[in-house]
């Protein structure tokens, strides 16, 4: 698959309020030259000299590290885990640190969507650096999207309009939450059943277990866990096992059927059903894509 694709909008796609222009992933090798010349004439740019594009940009580091500069919002370093929101008009540039290079994931997109979430200000051109640390969801959005792209079936770009929605979302939601989290003390026991939990997530416990393990009763760590994290402790378990499956899909060949019991869902159909649910696509779908 080609991981880079730049898509010319029609008059139609406009009037949802949100169409994409370009979308793509590339690894910038320590010490290569960026941006890689294989890009449309249109974007590229010196990071010396910098660029204004005419579109937003959507962007998401998963390794390396590197520096931002836009006129408004000043100079940062950018860290594995970043995403970063480019305005349409305004100059900005952009690169890895030559000592590490970078893997980079990027949507273009503009309508006047995103236009009246800028008026709203839930995005800033004042801060566009946005902490989310490793998320495989966020990744798969930009796979998907690349895909979706690649293909170009008929209404593909409402398809990706959705897309970039939910990046959107889940990127405003997961730093408001972080920043949240960060602005008060977070009890030692909730820490201390993450860990529990993430250690646990082949074993067949339940929550009064992991309460019954932090001596604590479970109607108040129930309540105390959601308080701190959004999710009960059976959701945020349930999560975690997903998670590890997800692994386990990507790294093994055990059987889906046998996944399911390592990881003790009530049967291999709950599973699949669940799994479904929560990524859009089926455990045997994952595995091949």
């Amino acid at each position: 698959m080609e991981p880079i694709k730049y898509i010319a909008e029609n008059d139609r796609d406009a009037l949802w309020g949100l169409s994409v222009c370009s979308v793509g992933y590339q690894k910038v090798e320590p010490h290569a030259p960026y941006p890689p010349t294989k890009h449309h004439k249109e974007y590229l740019f010196s990071p010396a000299k910098g660029r204004v594009l005419q579109e937003y940009q959507l962007l998401y580091i998963i390794s390396g590290e590197g520096e931002l500069s836009t006129e408004n919002g000043g100079t940062h370093a950018i860290k594995t885990g970043d995403m970063f929101l480019l305005f349409p008009g305004e100059w900005h540039s952009y690169h890895p640190n030559p000592q590490t290079g970078w893997e980079e994931y990027w949507i273009g997109f503009q309508g006047t969507n995103i236009d009246q979430r800028v008026k709203a200000k839930f995005f800033s051109v004042k801060s566009p650096i946005y902490h989310i640390g490793l998320n495989d969801t966020i990744m798969e959005l930009y796979r998907n999207a690349i895909e979706t792209a690649t293909l170009q079936q008929a209404y593909f770009q409402q398809l990706l309009a959705g897309i970039v929605n939910h990046l959107l979302g889940l990127m405003f939601m997961t730093s408001q939450n972080r920043t949240l989290m960060d602005s008060v003390q977070v009890p030692d026991f909730i820490v201390r059943a993450r860990n529990y939990m993430q250690e646990m997530t082949e074993e067949n416990i339940s929550m009064p277990d992991v309460a019954q393990h932090l001596n604590i009763s479970y109607a108040t760590f129930r309540h105390l866990f959601k308080k701190y994290t959004g999710l009960s402790p059976a959701q945020y378990f349930i999560n975690l096992r997903l998670h590890r499956a997800k692994e386990l899909l990507r790294s093994t060949d055990i059987p889906i059927k046998n996944i399911s019991y390592k990881l003790h869902f009530e049967n291999p159909e709950y599973f699949a059903t669940l799994f479904k649910k929560r990524t859009g696509i089926k455990p045997s779908e994952f595995r091949k894509h």
